[in-house]
């Protein structure tokens, strides 16, 4: 039996109905109506706005502020006298308080993220396991964190005090010191009772970062090393340590940016002092701003940190990819 080919006019119809088709489909789409990736689009759009709106007026717009004002004789309660520029940033170098603030501020940074997160990292450590007790002991690490810098500044203040303070007190008592002892009267001592209330402040709350990390480790990676032989420093310095690093990265970068920019401690315990020894950047900027009523040259020296804030987070993470690359 043999199958009869269509003729050509056959062949000819269903070419023009395929032609037509499209432009059947074409037609019965209702009209204004949005192509779907469109509508994704302007759906997209309108999820971000808030976010951006937001931005734009809380940081975007004080930050042209602060930039306008650094190139202007801005005094606080004149208003923009016009510009001067650059005449507030050499004022900002050539202040005999500028260096020594500086100086202070890096020892203070390097001393307190040394210090904290060594011993973030050990908490983290003591507390890791689920053992009887450790969930009492990560809500008492983690509980300072839950008083403001201010507030644990204050309270600190009142342990310190030589003469209404527990501390001075007890020591005497004890006998290891016949005088008062003065925790905020010399520059060595402001610096290390500023340090201690801030480990104690803040130890809980890297501690929760770090204790997040170690526990995404898989236990299989420990057990296969256990059986290599590995000892418990082999372990550490070859498996924790490397894949602890994004949260180590992370609790540098939050703990050298918050010290950079250290004010709440010092403003309460020191007020800068004794002799401007413990003041920082971020108070010689208060001073300017608001005792010398001189937004310019405040301005100015914000820029000035913006700028070094900018260079150094930019340098850690450099430093952290080319880590992870290798």
């Amino acid at each position: 039996m043999q199958v009869k080919a269509p003729d050509r006019a056959t062949a000819e119809h269903r070419t023009r109905t395929r032609t037509r088709t499209p432009a059947v489909r074409q037609a019965r789409r209702p009209r204004g109506s949005v192509p779907r990736w469109r509508s994704r689009t302007v759906q997209g759009l309108g999820y971000a706005a808030p976010t951006a709106v937001f931005v734009a007026v809380f940081f975007l717009l004080p930050l042209l502020l602060v930039g306008q004002m650094s190139l202007s004789d801005w005094p606080l309660l004149a208003g923009d006298k016009g510009a001067n520029a650059p005449e507030n940033y050499t004022d900002v170098t050539d202040s005999p308080l500028f260096w020594p603030a500086v100086r202070f501020t890096l020892l203070y940074t390097v001393i307190v993220t040394v210090v904290l997160l060594g011993l973030a990292l050990l908490l983290a450590l003591l507390v890791q396991e689920s053992r009887p007790g450790a969930g009492f002991f990560r809500t008492v690490y983690f509980l300072p964190g839950a008083l403001g810098l201010a507030s644990a500044s204050l309270l600190f203040w009142g342990l310190y005090s030589p003469t209404t303070g527990p501390l001075s007190s007890a020591l005497e008592k004890l006998g290891l010191v016949d005088d008062p002892v003065s925790f905020l009267g010399t520059p060595n001592s402001a610096l290390l009772s500023t340090v201690f209330l801030v480990v104690w402040k803040f130890a809980g709350f890297y501690m929760l970062i770090l204790l997040v990390g170690l526990q995404r480790i898989p236990h299989e990676v420990y057990e296969a090393a256990r059986m290599d032989g590995a000892s418990r420093g082999q372990i550490f310095r070859s498996i924790t340590l490397p894949l602890l690093r994004p949260s180590l990265a992370l609790s540098l970068l939050l703990c050298v940016t918050g010290s950079l920019l250290a004010f709440d401690q010092f403003f309460v315990l020191t007020k800068g002092g004794p002799d401007n020894s413990t003041v920082t950047v971020v108070q010689l900027i208060y001073r300017e701003a608001f005792q010398r009523l001189n937004l310019g040259t405040a301005a100015a020296l914000s820029i000035v940190v913006l700028a070094a804030l900018l260079l150094l987070n930019a340098a850690q993470f450099r430093g952290l990819r080319r880590a992870d690359e290798s």
